[in-house]
């Protein structure tokens, strides 16, 4: 079997201290604030999440760019010509033209390296919903298993990677037009927040709402109930905007109710916090369907 190698984008949100554990290769996406553009390192090289949230909280906006083709072929060549193979878990293809980059890269590459493997997988899912199909595809390598058997294994399991959120301000979903501006005036006047989650096509959608911050974050955990499979056996990824505390109460009753030993939290990077914004909240976990 060949040696292969597991990459994604920054999109995933995964800790540095994570990616190399996991071992894994990761592409920055791009964000501009303030006149000035940054990459999304893991290691928040560029700018600390904090700084980020600040900044959005007082006003700034945020754009972000998505990895380019000659990107995906600069890191990634030297891997194909050193006799390695790899499978690209990309952010979903529905929010990003990332996974368009990558694939354009992974066809030019494996025709000048036609003995050579590059699979590209559209997750179909984003932020720490990305990171847990990575952190299990990594488990799954360590089994022994191959290249074409993870890559089938993400296939058949990504519509199975659910996620659900809310944000705290409705304005940043308005931006970038997930909420009408009237939605989110009244909303923000009532203490409306929305629960979101990710559909089959990797789109953010709203099914529903919650009056006030505590029962938006309750709500989060109702849904995991309705479609949670084995919680006690399965590791938990919650993501978050600079509000970790409220973080640590969606992890701390899903510890409660479900039996859960493992729940991972870190915070949303910038590439989506932009469109989030400060205050959101995301579970992901394992369900019979998203």
């Amino acid at each position: 079997m060949s040696e292969y190698l597991l990459a994604t984008d920054s999109s995933a949100d995964l800790t540095a201290s994570m990616v190399k554990e996991m071992e894994l290769e990761v592409l920055p996406l791009s964000f501009t604030i303030k006149g000035k553009t940054h990459l999304n390192w893991p290691d928040n090289r560029d700018m600390s999440p904090k700084a980020f949230y600040k900044a959005l909280r007082e006003g700034e906006m945020a754009t972000t760019a998505a990895v380019n083709v000659a990107d995906v072929t600069a890191r990634l060549e030297p891997v194909l010509a050193a006799g390695k193979d790899v499978l690209f878990l990309t952010f979903s293809s529905a929010l990003s033209a990332t996974c368009d980059s990558v694939r354009i890269a992974a066809k030019e590459l494996t025709e000048k390296y036609p003995e050579r493997k590059f699979y590209v997988v559209d997750t179909l899912s984003a932020s720490l919903g990305q990171g847990l199909l990575l952190w299990h595809a990594v488990a799954q390598k360590r089994q022994g298993k191959s290249i074409d058997e993870i890559r089938d294994w993400v296939e058949e399991n990504k519509l199975h990677l659910c996620h659900w959120f809310t944000v705290e301000d409705l304005h940043f979903l308005k931006r970038g037009g997930r909420v009408s501006a009237a939605t989110a005036v009244l909303g923000t006047m009532l203490s409306i927040k929305p629960v979101m989650h990710m559909d089959n096509e990797g789109r953010l959608v709203k099914v529903g709402t919650a009056r006030g911050r505590g029962a938006s974050l309750t709500a989060l955990v109702d849904h995991m109930e309705e479609s949670v499979v084995d919680p006690a056996g399965q590791v938990v990824f919650i993501s978050h905007g600079d509000c970790e505390a409220d973080a640590k109460k969606v992890a701390e009753e899903v510890k409660r109710r479900f039996g859960v030993k493992s729940v991972f939290l870190n915070q949303v990077g910038p590439v989506i916090g932009a469109h989030s914004g400060p205050g959101t909240v995301a579970l992901f976990f394992l369900g019979r369907q998203r």
